[in-house]
């Protein structure tokens, strides 16, 4: 499922790459402490998330790593 998200993410995001046309491959550290590693965000506004990380906070956005970066 989608979810919006809050503006300090959506401006973090439009400073990064693009992983594709009009998405970003990123991990996500939870406000509970779960991280959620190669989730999608569209046009730096809306992540695809699982449906028990829905209804918890963000806490943390970071480009998830390319294939072609080196190690």
């Amino acid at each position: 499922m989608r979810k919006k998200l809050e503006r300090i993410w959506t401006q973090q995001l439009q400073a990064l790459p693009e992983s594709g046309m009009g998405y970003q491959r990123v991990d996500l550290v939870m406000a509970d402490g779960r991280e959620l590693k190669d989730a999608l965000v569209f046009n730096a506004e809306e992540v695809e998330l699982p449906e028990e990380f829905l209804q918890v906070d963000i806490s943390d956005i970071r480009l998830h790593p390319s294939p072609s970066w080196p190690d």
